[in-house]
């Protein structure tokens, strides 16, 4: 089995880490902010919010779902490292929007196991969007929840379109 891309990736840190200049930067997100998006590859986040190094959290998962997993790292991010803000990003053509809970049997079949966690895939990017709010703004363990917005990032475009909770504050479902 060849390691090629791995090797690649270890002699590209050699020669970061050769200019590499401390910046001294604390834990703590300076714009006290958590960012939830896609792990998609598309997604360079940095560029789309004009963000620097130490500016924010980054949680990224299949989807930019919030799971109990997200939760865990935004009570974290706000409890112990004082983020205030939580910014939800889901994209367009995101492979969650195809993808179904059948791609569970699909892995029991093959490995002989069932997966015990969920595949979270959505049909509606608003609708998850919106969910994924509600979840945060509702969760008893974070304490910081008045500011938390949600977005679809459009991956032709690299615009941000606003996705707002309905009336009432609950996620039409």
């Amino acid at each position: 089995m060849s390691h090629k891309v791995t090797d690649e990736l270890v002699t590209a840190n050699g020669r970061y880490a050769d200019a590499f200049a401390d910046p001294g930067l604390a834990a703590p997100p300076a714009r006290r902010v958590a960012v939830v998006t896609c792990m998609d590859a598309r997604i360079d986040l940095p560029a789309a919010l004009g963000l620097a190094i130490g500016d924010c959290h980054t949680i990224r998962n299949a989807g930019g779902v919030v799971t109990d997993d997200v939760i865990r790292s935004l009570t974290i991010s706000q409890r112990e490292l004082g983020t205030r803000s939580v910014v939800l990003i889901h994209h367009t053509a995101c492979g969650l929007l195809s993808l179904t809970e059948d791609f569970r049997q699909r892995l029991e079949d093959e490995v002989g196991q069932r997966p015990s966690w969920p595949v979270d895939s959505f049909t509606d990017l608003d609708q998850d969007v919106r969910q994924g709010m509600v979840r945060v703004r509702t969760s008893p363990f974070l304490p910081h929840t008045d500011d938390v917005r949600g977005f679809v990032l459009d991956v032709t475009t690299g615009r941000l379109r606003e996705v707002e909770i309905a009336p009432g504050g609950a996620a039409d479902r």
